[in-house]
């Protein structure tokens, strides 16, 4: 069965096409390389295109007889979401339409969205739910939860069957160590303090201790890429069997504070890694777990690499034989 992946020369995209394959399916990858890493595509097809690209979309449609699309084609730095909105609302939104409009063209119904724990804002509760209030803080928050509500009229209007997962802090890399994490800025806690036990970092900044949590820093819900595909091909085998679609957390259902995940990578690269604490950034939350027991119970999802020790064991694993990225 084939399954475009659009972004799928990504972070998360890249994983996830590699787990795809390990269960039987053949991934076909569309991605524009504006963040994506040609190196990453070794498990299907690779087509450098943008979703917008109707023409493109279908000739790949028909070529590759594709039965389901999942999108991770999404600009996703909140920071510049802020500076240049413009640019988050033309790729997470109008492309996304696009790419909707040649699959009901196409007659394709299954669709799995990459959505971001974002869409909820400031949290009111912890550990954070579904049903949790959206009011997204930033451009990019604000994009998926756009993207959520056309999907719900799209389903209503047009028959599109659709899972929005929502996820949390995406951490790790393959287990094999194939494929990591490479950004271009980098922005994420996690190889920017692996970066710094590789000496190309002078030391990793923490962003206030004055916080209401046990040591003062922030603490996040980290869930492994991996994991991530998993809930991702439940999630897809659900729609495939007419088990309906829906909107879930995908998170570890715990909090790591930020000297914590400093803590274990120390352990686990044996490397002293210098920290500084610095001002707070505006907007970050004290705290940011969510649940998961909708995913859990209604997609029979298993993380299998949840513990924080595994997960920066795997993104240690790559970051030390890819110390440039790809």
């Amino acid at each position: 069965m084939n399954i475009l992946i659009a972004g799928g020369a990504g972070y998360i995209g890249s994983h996830m096409c590699k787990y795809l394959y390990q269960k039987g399916f053949t991934p076909i990858v569309l991605d524009n390389l504006i963040y994506g890493h040609r190196e990453a595509v070794r498990w299907g097809p690779f087509y450098k295109g943008n979703i917008q690209d109707k023409n493109l979309l279908s000739r790949l449609f028909l070529k590759h007889e594709i039965e389901a699309v999942m999108h991770f084609a999404a600009f996703a730095y909140v920071g510049e979401s802020l500076i240049d909105p413009e640019k988050y609302y033309e790729n997470n939104v109008a492309a996304t339409i696009s790419l909707l409009e040649v699959m009901k063209e196409n007659s394709i119904r299954d669709f799995i969205f990459s959505s971001s724990c974002a869409t909820y804002g400031e949290p009111v509760n912890i550990p954070i739910s579904e049903d949790h209030p959206q009011i997204p803080i930033n451009p990019y928050g604000r994009t998926k939860l756009m993207v959520e509500q056309i999907l719900d009229d799209y389903h209503t209007a047009y028959g599109i069957r659709y899972v929005s997962l929502r996820y949390f802090n995406a951490a790790g890399a393959d287990p094999d160590g194939e494929i990591g994490e490479d950004h271009n800025p980098e922005t994420h806690l996690i190889p920017l303090v692996l970066q710094t036990a590789l000496g190309q970092m002078d030391e990793i900044s923490v962003f206030g201790d004055d916080y209401p949590t046990e040591d003062g820093t922030c603490i996040r819900d980290y869930i492994h890429v991996n994991d991530l595909a998993q809930a991702h091909l439940l999630a897809l085998e659900g729609l495939l069997n007419n088990r309906g679609g829906g909107k879930y957390n995908l998170g570890n259902g715990d909090g790591n504070s930020v000297k914590h995940v400093i803590d274990v990578a120390r352990k686990v690269t044996g490397r002293n890694i210098p920290s500084k604490i610095v001002e707070r950034r505006v907007g970050d939350p004290a705290i940011l777990i969510g649940s998961s027991e909708k995913a859990i119970n209604e997609l029979g999802w298993k993380p299998q690499l949840a513990d924080l020790p595994t997960i920066i064991e795997t993104a240690w694993r790559w970051h030390k034989e890819h110390p440039d990225g790809y």
